[in-house]
């Protein structure tokens, strides 16, 4: 996906280079521990007690990650996990910032694997949190991203680009990838 992307990108008159992002490896991590500890934080109020609603309709997945939030929240832990995922989070936003300030956008694949099929991975939790790695950094830093599609694989399913944005920048951001979709639409990219 990333090497058509830099044809596409560039047989349309768009100046790319590649950058390299230090804190990027470190997002995944980081965004589990915080997205699992808001959740568990977020949904204890449904303990069976206070709302009359228990936590026998969640699923094990909501169940796992209010397990793994409610760990990382717990006492001694705190400071080695959440606190250090806050701080992570931190110096990812501050990179992507200072990264967008001499380039207009960041452009990336959305997954580092081509889609795969409605349920297949739902055994095995960690394939399905590896999924996330392109996107967490964004959700971490807040910036506006926009998925595009780009090419369709050989099993017949999108693989699509992340376009990240300036904080702020919204219409651009949308504006620049409508074209890019255009692109896609018009010249029927494959991989």
């Amino acid at each position: 996906v990333t090497k058509k992307a830099i044809e596409t990108m560039e047989a349309m008159g768009v100046s790319v280079e590649e950058v390299t992002l230090e804190t990027y490896s470190h997002g995944l991590p980081a965004y589990y521990i915080l997205a699992l500890s808001e959740a568990s934080s977020n949904l204890s109020r449904y303990d069976g007690i206070r709302y009359g609603d228990d936590r026998s309709l969640f699923s094990s997945e909501v169940k796992r990650r209010i397990l793994m939030g409610t760990y990382a929240l717990s006492s001694g832990y705190y400071d080695a996990y959440y606190k250090k995922a806050q701080q992570v989070r931190t110096l990812v936003t501050e990179e992507m910032e200072a990264c967008l300030k001499e380039y207009d956008f960041l452009v990336s694949p959305v997954a580092p694997t081509g889609a795969y099929k409605l349920g297949e991975k739902t055994k095995d939790p960690l394939e399905m949190y590896k999924g996330d790695l392109m996107t967490v950094n964004v959700n971490l830093s807040g910036l506006p991203a926009v998925s595009v599609p780009f090419v369709t694989g050989g099993d017949g399913l999108p693989e699509n680009l992340q376009v990240i944005g300036r904080r702020w920048d919204e219409l651009r951001l949308l504006e620049f990838g409508s074209i890019i979709d255009g692109s896609h639409q018009n010249g029927g990219a494959e991989s």
